[in-house]
């Protein structure tokens, strides 16, 4: 057995109520490590393009890796792995609180669910004893009061609960998985896939304690890197502001959504909704997961006015500029309403951002009118737009039922030149970060395998922060804005490094933001498994995860005609940091296809697969 794992997998068939326990060779732990990676593997091996997101036959995976089930900084994600129904292939998003580490110490690496139940259920993992319990009860809560219910059903305030909203039962396809009330799987609707199994939770307490290969090292080095990341943390403000201190200095760089892309600057509303104004008037404080010394989180309190009072989990940085800057709302209390509201019917603020974002571009330019909205006028600023669409895209009511699949989806049901103004790649929207400034980042939504994603390959963090990896050649060099010299290289090592880390499963705050260095988390790595792996081994492996990930998307049907960007990215602003600037996409996409070792199709060449033991891949490829 491999140190830092269990080599075990736990099955759930819940159309035949059958619990199976299957065992993991180490070979594949190594090629694979955990989290996106083995779920990548489990994906290739058991959806094929024929399954929908919808079927029972689709996989919903749980996993973590080498580094849950210790008291690490960071360690409390989990990724959670499915066919995505907004992109309808390959999708993973990652959650924090503390279910990951609590699922790995009942004794298991990853939970595979398959099949679809015929009542309401939920599962409950507690070491040994899995059950199938009736979740008939709590079926139509809202993701916190499920929560609470489930918490008080077992008599247990301390399980960890991931759950679905309204939103994930009524099959909305940006529905996202809520974790304790805290930690969000946002991205690509996995909570409709859950819904679509009549899958309400999933439960776990652990108590086993996972073994190690160096017990002591990991303690000395756990020691002195949460030191170090603290101390950073505290500098940076991301312990004492959280992630809404980004947004003064990203309007700043022309990175925000403004008016759902179309705008250049927006400094007054940057500076209303972030912080230090964000802090002082949610009176928020750190809300950290699971063994977080950073604490991003913010856990926030508005005593007034009556009709926004809340206490809870505060809107992040993606949810400021997807309610705020890109629908010009600049009214705090509103965008953390709309975020909680989002939050309990268990919605992605991202899409859901993107969805009222094209419905007001939609109503401005004539192509939807009050006819359409039911009377409703769809005005830039408003916050009771925002509030009423998304109570309707989340229950599938009324006008906003039409977003209830999307942007994409949508704009292709409402027609004329909607589908021109959707801002997306693959389906899944932007988040809050514009790759006319960060060119790098241009290379990575394009070829993302998720889609658009700025945290599977985080270039815009070197570029705008000099979040630089030495050890792996990402230096100031090739950060310079506006300069494609470098960008592909940038693109394509940033997507192998966060491939890595999202199979390890580390949060990538520790490193972006905790200024946690490669060779560190190594150390940590390599003190758990004592495997002695290197700089190059690692990265190989990243590399790995991502070309499996990028050969799911081409058997899925999608080619190099998906490697795009929308329109609106080839509109240079007027004024402000990026005024007059695109980026060179295609010469970009050109130098990353060869860098890759890709064929002018976007398919990995047999040499580039043999690298990277992924021959055998190479004799099913499409």
């Amino acid at each position: 057995m491999a140190l830092g794992y269990w080599n075990r997998i736990l099955r759930i068939d819940l159309t035949t109520g059958k619990i199976t326990k299957e065992e993991i060779d180490d070979d594949t732990l190594k090629l694979f490590v955990g989290g996106a990676g083995i779920g990548a593997k489990i994906l290739w091996e058991e959806v094929s393009p024929e399954v929908s997101p919808f079927d029972a036959d689709n996989k919903l995976i749980f996993a973590g890796g080498p580094f849950q089930g210790h008291p690490l900084p960071g360690g409390a994600k989990f990724s959670i792995m499915s066919k995505s129904p907004l992109t309808n292939t390959y999708a993973d998003s990652a959650a924090g609180a503390k279910w990951g580490p609590l699922f790995k110490r009942c004794g298991y690496d990853v939970l595979v669910i398959q099949g679809k139940s015929k009542i309401p259920v939920y599962l409950y993992v507690e070491d040994d004893k899995i059950k199938i319990r009736d979740a008939g009860s709590i079926w139509g809560m809202d993701s916190y009061q499920s929560v609470d219910e489930i918490r008080k059903e077992i008599g247990d305030p301390k399980v960890s609960v991931a759950t679905i909203g309204q939103a994930g039962e009524k099959l909305v396809k940006i529905a996202c998985i809520v974790v304790d009330k805290h930690s969000f799987a946002g991205r690509c609707g996995l909570g409709a896939v859950m819904g679509s199994k009549n899958l309400k939770a999933v439960v776990v307490k652990g108590s086993k304690k996972v073994p190690v290969a160096n017990l002591s090292l990991l303690k000395n080095y756990n020691r002195k890197y949460l030191k170090e990341i603290n101390k950073t943390s505290i500098k940076n403000e991301l312990r004492t502001q959280g992630t809404p201190n980004l947004c003064i200095t990203a309007e700043g760089f022309g990175d925000m959504p403004i008016k759902y892309w179309t705008g250049d600057t927006w400094p007054e509303g940057a500076k209303k909704i972030g912080a230090p104004n964000y802090t002082q008037v949610l009176f928020a404080r750190p809300y950290p997961c699971l063994y977080c010394p950073i604490g991003c989180h913010r856990n926030i309190e508005i005593k007034e006015p009556e009709k926004y009072r809340l206490k809870g989990a505060g809107p992040e940085y993606e949810t400021l500029g997807m309610f705020g800057t890109n629908l010009l709302i600049d009214d705090l209390k509103a965008i953390s309403l709309a975020n909680d509201l989002c939050n309990r019917l268990g919605m992605d603020t991202i899409s859901a951002g993107a969805c009222v974002g094209l419905a007001m571009e939609c109503y401005e330019k004539g192509i939807i009118s009050k006819k359409d909205t039911a009377g409703m006028e769809l005005k830039w600023g408003d916050p009771n737009v925002l509030l009423n669409l998304i109570k309707q895209i989340g229950n599938r009511e009324g006008f906003g039922s039409i977003f209830s699949g999307g942007a994409l989806e949508a704009a292709k049901k409402i027609g004329k030149n909607a589908l021109e103004l959707v801002v997306h790649v693959k389906g899944l929207d932007f988040p809050a970060q514009d790759p006319r400034t960060c060119w790098g980042m241009a290379l990575t939504y394009a070829t993302g395998t998720r889609g658009a994603c700025h945290l599977r390959g985080v270039a815009e963090d070197v570029e705008m922060s000099g979040f630089y990896i030495p050890e792996i050649g990402v230096t100031k060099e090739v950060a310079e804005f506006f300069n494609p010299k470098g960008k592909a290289f940038l693109a394509a090592k940033m997507q192998d490094y966060c491939s890595l880390i999202n199979s390890l499963v580390l949060c990538l705050f520790m490193p972006d933001g905790g200024d946690l260095s490669f060779t560190s988390i190594l150390n940590i790595f390599n003190s758990i498994t004592g495997w002695d792996w290197d700089v190059q081994k690692a990265m190989l492996c990243g590399e790995r995860i991502f070309t499996l990930q990028r050969l799911i998307n081409l058997r899925d049907g999608y080619s190099k005609e998906d490697d795009v960007l929308p329109p609106k990215m080839y509109i240079p602003a007027k004024e402000g940091f990026r005024a007059g600037k695109v980026p060179p996409f295609e010469d970009l996409l050109n130098e990353y296809y060869k860098l890759r070792q890709w064929d002018k199709r976007g398919y990995p060449t047999k040499e580039k697969l043999k690298k990277l033991n992924l021959s055998e891949y190479y004799k099913n490829r499409i």
